[in-house]
């Protein structure tokens, strides 16, 4: 039974909201009404207390790889709500929609960067992975969307929420460019990709011209000789041009590419000298990259319970860390749990201004505060592995076969450098 939005957000968002004005016994009765009443119509509040308790004989879940956390079966894609700082996040007319779809190809899987000189996000297609036509054979797609295009295509739809399905480009990438996972930027005006490499092609760092021809600059493909396992996420440290990125099997436990030679790291380059070093290990599957603003904090999930052609684990880590970055060194220290992934694992990560952060996970999109709450989610009941903000207000979210466009209240974190 799928249940209303509206009649769920003002019966359970009274009680969640009354719980917090308890809790610091200053917000009156009105003021909760209030925020009740602004909930965006896509939004359902989920109270915490509401499920603390299952019983004896409560719905509890078996996986967390194939059951969703939606206890009012609602209808994707929306939010839920679980503190109600995440209706700052929002505000109160924050809307969700697919903007391009193609359920036949895993053709929105990661490396979302946003160019604003055009207006378009990059992202790659899945690699190795089910529905992404790739494997040691064939390499995968980088594509395009224009958000111009988006905005259009929503104003001809008129009010409402109703999906629209924009044009999807590929660009034409010289062979040096293999199974690309993660990207960021842009770097000096270009596209900032870690490629996992495909059979005996290396992974590699490389710059890519947004603009036809492409014009592509590789800027490292190896670990003195030795080849990476399959490069998957990369930042730029805030502050700084310096370049951070992780280091995985994920290539070798999706069958393109050889047995693995490194253990699973972060790393950094300087691109100018091209000084290269390992700033954190000990990790089973580390994955997604972000930096706090200020590029005093690192995060880095590890997606352990993820293991390929071994299957899944849920005793392993779905788990997102985070690092004090050495001032001096930008050795990543104090390694602490941030937060433990409910659903799926935490794949791409990004952070608003605000210093939330947010990443893609088994049912959408979760976002934290800066304390490690969970605050709510971009519920979508569909694995997304990366999102990015396309400036302030809009957020892209990758989707495999589907790209979400969310209008929210959030502004961006800068992700470019210079």
């Amino acid at each position: 039974m799928v249940a209303s939005s509206s009649v769920v957000a003002i019966t359970i968002g009274l009680a969640a909201w009354a719980y917090a004005a308890s809790s610091s016994q200053s917000a009156p009765q009105t003021e909760i009404a209030n925020a009740t009443a602004s909930l965006p119509p896509q939004a359902v509040v989920v109270d915490p207390r509401s499920f603390a308790v299952l019983g004896i004989n409560g719905p509890f879940r078996q996986s967390s790889i194939t059951e969703f956390f939606n206890p009012t079966n609602t209808t994707p894609p929306f939010f839920q709500v679980f503190h109600p700082d995440f209706l700052q996040i929002l505000g109160p007319t924050g809307t969700i929609r697919a903007v391009a779809a193609n359920p036949t190809f895993a053709f929105a899987h990661e490396a979302p960067i946003w160019v604003p000189e055009t207006d378009e996000v990059f992202f790659a297609s899945n690699d190795g992975g089910a529905l992404g036509m790739s494997d040691i054979d064939h390499n995968n797609q980088v594509s395009k969307i224009s958000l111009k295009e988006v905005a259009a295509a929503i104003k001809a739809a008129g009010r409402g929420i109703s999906p629209v399905n924009v044009t999807v480009t590929k660009l034409d990438l010289p062979e040096a460019i293999q199974m690309t996972n993660g990207g960021t930027g842009p770097f000096f005006g270009n596209l900032l990709l870690v490629n996992s490499g495909r059979g005996s092609l290396p992974p590699s760092v490389a710059l890519v011209n947004p603009n036809p021809p492409h014009n592509t600059t590789v800027l490292l493909d190896n670990f003195f000789g030795r080849q990476f396992n399959s490069l998957n996420d990369i930042k730029i440290r805030p502050g700084t041009n310096r370049l951070f990125f992780t280091d995985v099997t994920y290539g070798f436990l999706n069958h393109f590419r050889p047995l693995p030679l490194l253990p699973n790291q972060v790393y950094r380059l300087d691109p100018d000298t091209k000084v290269l070093r390992v700033v954190a290990d000990g990790f089973d599957r580390c994955n997604g990259i972000a930096f706090s603003h200020d590029g005093k904090t690192a995060f880095v999930s590890d997606t352990g319970a993820n293991a390929g052609f071994l299957g899944n684990n849920q005793t392993e880590p779905a788990t997102i860390y985070a690092f004090d970055v050495d001032p001096k060194t930008e050795a990543f220290t104090n390694r602490r749990v941030f937060a433990y992934v409910d659903t799926g694992i935490a794949d791409g990560m990004q952070l608003d201004a605000n210093d939330n952060l947010y990443a893609g996970c088994g049912d959408g999109v979760q976002v934290w505060n800066s304390e490690g709450t969970l605050l709510g989610k971009f519920f979508l009941g569909t694995t997304s592995a990366n999102l990015v903000f396309a400036g302030d207000k809009r957020l892209v979210i990758m989707a495999e076969t589907a790209i979400y466009f969310a209008e929210i209240a959030a502004k961006a974190n800068k992700l470019s450098f210079p």
